[in-house]
């Protein structure tokens, strides 16, 4: 029987690239990270063969990357080597396999997280300034007495 490559999910963290090998009861499984590469192979409870292979958009610490495997599908996080730098894409060319895809339950845009609260909480501090700041009270001798 043929091998077919199995539906991938990626998304990216700071420290860490996921990517996700969608394939139920798998079993023989074979996962080898290496520092610009990713190869992954396995088969399905009817003995489908699936394999994928991977040239990384950037390096990865082979060394502190790991795969864990449950019964819907193998997860594998990669450490980057250069941490807190997005990846555009996780293939190192400029292509996307039609197995390949963007994992957008997932996915979080963290790339300047650190401005967006740093300005948040220099917001709040403004506002909380103005409301404890009070001054002297309204003058109130234009009012009427009589309404």
């Amino acid at each position: 029987m043929a091998r077919q490559p199995a539906k991938t999910l990626w998304y990216d963290r700071p420290r860490y690239v996921y990517l996700e090998f969608c394939v139920e009861d798998s079993r023989d499984v074979k996962v080898v990270i290496e520092d610009q590469r990713l190869v992954f192979s396995c088969k399905n409870a009817d003995g489908v063969e699936f394999y994928n292979e991977i040239d990384l958009y950037a390096r990865v610490n082979s060394k502190d990357s790991r795969e864990k495997r449950s019964d819907r599908s193998i997860t594998c996080f990669m450490r980057k080597w250069k941490e807190k730098v997005a990846w555009p894409r996780i293939t190192k060319e400029n292509i996307k396999p039609a197995w390949l895809s963007v994992d957008f339950d997932n996915w979080r845009d963290w790339e300047g997280d650190e401005e967006v609260e740093r300005a948040m909480v220099e917001q709040y501090a403004e506002l909380l300034e103005k409301v404890t700041d009070k001054g002297p009270p309204p003058a109130m001798d234009d009012l009427d007495d009589d309404v």
